[in-house]
């Protein structure tokens, strides 16, 4: 009898917390489908905003910034509300009976919260409106080369083309003149934004950044140094061979110990590939016959070719992908980006295509953005987590596909490249290394470091641009081409400073990741070299691919990338991409000078 009664007390003690349990899961949910709905209403019309504010710039014209402010400021008042804050502390307390999935959207209601909270409503609406400012200040600049107005992309071509070392350092100042006029809004954006954070608890701007991935600001820094040290001997090659090559291309005896910043390419050093042709693959060349809607079509193509679906409609009608008509009477943001407008079908893109090799790359890199929204906007996908994995995923991706999509037989395929054409195999790698290592010390260097001292050290204003280039000097190699003192502000000449701030090491990650998948795909998926991949065609990477897409940000990035490649995060697959290139750069660099500082 006394067991029966026992048992009879388990069981109702037992359906009384699972009813508790069903009770609170039912409460939050309702909370969330609520906030979610509301989250997407709003997010949209900030999108709307924002996209009008950087694709229709017109000078005198303040009513596309408004309007974009009024929807930013109903977001932020919605997202950084003391209702939401507290509902969302409240219903944590009850965290061990609700789901993952919604535990992880109210632990983003309140990261989402710490971006704009009530509590000092005041500085939101400031950060807001200086934000935006800063927007228009930076993408309607006027640029110019002796008194004349040039267009950023005119600048670019100076660069990629010019070996009169005078015609490209003017064209190289008048890139970084933009820093003055945005320096004192980039102080200004700075002290907001920490301020705005630490009313929620967190210790500045980059810390709350680096949260998302859930770690300390310290664990990235160390990660990020991790990554510069193991690509430090490859980078310390390539940096001594640039030096040497550039020397004998502007006929310059006395080689320099650092690379004078007007030398290169990218008005940044953060891509040297222009550097390298690799005979038999010239796709300039290729594509000079084409159009700039070809370019933009074919990366269509090649994504529904491994199984994804085309392209909306809306999206060639809505997105601008061409660069704007000289008498166009507006100007519009030059810098390629991919939008999701209302985290569901509305997907576009911005865009000033060319036909060259580098729009033809870019256009496969952020339509994999665009397949990433496709892939994971469905009714599963709470719209607070359509979102990648974690931050660098997205750019992972992408950048994977444009990867994939310059490597010979992908280009034999499309017929840019002819198929018995001789290939020399270490100067592709050498063309490789100048883009994605040569990417580390900048995005996990420079722009990392600069950008924590700017947070996290409250880094003073009078020492902006000498901290700046002492970072370019230690992590790049790179020194300035005349005197650069405080009148300036060059590291405000780099969009993401001003306007998606504290999070640059997603590039750097996704450049890590990059190399993890594409080596997982190309070893067990197609079975081919690393260097010498087609993905075109082939449905099983498409599966692939969207099995990494499709969970958005529900799960965790860590379990996920171990799940698919059997790894965790590491540069190991980036390493050995690149090792048959060392022998052959320690060759090419007998009897030269090193110069790269030494990493402890």
């Amino acid at each position: 009898m006394k067991k029966i009664i026992a048992l009879a007390i388990a069981v109702v003690v037992f359906n009384s917390c699972t009813s508790e349990k069903e009770k609170h899961q039912k409460e939050v949910q309702s909370y969330l489908d609520t906030y979610n709905q509301k989250y997407k209403e709003l997010y949209s019309a900030s999108s709307e905003g924002q996209w009008l504010v950087q694709t229709h710039i017109v000078e005198g014209d303040t009513m596309n910034a408004y309007k974009s402010g009024q929807a930013d400021e109903a977001m932020a008042k919605y997202t950084g509300s003391k209702e939401n804050i507290d509902k969302s502390t409240n219903y944590l307390k009850w965290e061990a009976d609700l789901t993952e999935l919604q535990s992880k959207q109210l632990h983003k209601i309140l990261f989402l919260a710490a971006g704009n909270p009530e509590s000092v409503s005041d500085v939101v609406k400031d950060l807001i409106k200086s934000g935006t400012a800063q927007t228009e200040k930076m993408y309607g600049f006027k640029f110019t080369i002796d008194g004349k107005e040039v267009t950023p992309n005119d600048i670019n071509k100076i660069l990629s083309e010019s070996k009169d070392l005078n015609e490209r350092l003017k064209a190289w100042q008048a890139s970084k003149e933009v820093g003055v006029a945005l320096k004192d809004g980039l102080v200004h954006l700075r002290d907001l934004r920490n301020k705005v954070v630490q009313a929620l608890g967190y210790d500045d701007y980059f810390s709350y950044m680096v949260s998302e991935y859930g770690m300390k600001r310290e664990e990235m820094m160390d990660l990020l140094y991790k990554f510069n040290k193991e690509l430090y001997p490859l980078y310390r090659e390539l940096h001594t061979y640039a030096r040497y090559e550039l020397a004998k291309k502007y006929n310059v005896k006395d080689v320099p110990d650092l690379i004078p910043a007007h030398w290169l390419t990218n008005k940044w050093g953060q891509d040297w590939n222009e550097m390298i042709s690799v005979e038999g693959l010239n796709l300039d060349s290729a594509l000079k016959t084409k159009d700039a809607e070809w370019i933009a079509r074919q990366g269509e193509k090649f994504y529904v070719s491994i199984g994804y679906d085309s392209l909306p409609k809306t999206f060639w009608e809505k997105s601008s992908l061409y660069p704007v008509a000289t008498d166009a009477g507006y100007k519009k943001n030059t810098h390629a980006s991919a939008w999701h407008m209302d985290l569901d079908k509305d997907v576009r893109s911005l865009m000033s295509i060319e036909p060259n090799a580098e729009w033809y790359e870019t256009v496969h890199h952020e339509y994999g953005h665009i397949y990433y929204y496709m892939t994971y906007s469905r009714p599963e996908i709470p719209y607070l987590e359509r979102e990648g994995a974690n931050r660098a995923y997205h750019e992972a991706l992408g950048s994977m596909m444009g990867l994939a999509a310059m490597q010979k037989p992908f280009c034999v395929g499309l017929g840019l490249a002819d198929s018995s054409a001789h290939i020399d195999m270490m100067k592709q790698l050498l063309k490789d290394a100048m883009n994605y290592v040569v990417f580390i010390p900048w995005s996990a260097g420079t722009m990392s470091f600069f950008e924590h001292d700017l947070y996290a050290k409250n880094l003073s204003p009078d020492q902006f641009n000498s901290r700046w280039w002492e970072i370019v000097k230690q992590y790049q190699g790179i020194a300035p081409p005349t005197e650069r003192g405080e009148a300036f502000c060059d590291p405000a000449t780099k969009t993401h400073i001003n306007d998606d701030p504290a999070g640059y090491y997603d590039y750097a990650l996704s450049f890590v990741l990059l190399f993890q998948v594409h080596d997982y795909i190309a070893k067990n998926i197609l079975k081919q070299d690393v260097h010498a991949t087609n993905y075109f065609g082939n449905k099983d990477v498409g599966k692939f691919i969207q099995e990494i897409m499709r969970p958005g940000g529900t799960g965790d990035w860590r379990k996920l990338l171990k799940d698919k490649t059997g790894e965790d995060l590491s540069a190991r697959a980036m390493l050995d991409y690149f090792s048959p290139l060392m022998s052959w750069l320690k060759e090419e660099n007998k009897g030269r000078v090193y110069t790269l500082a030494d990493m402890k």
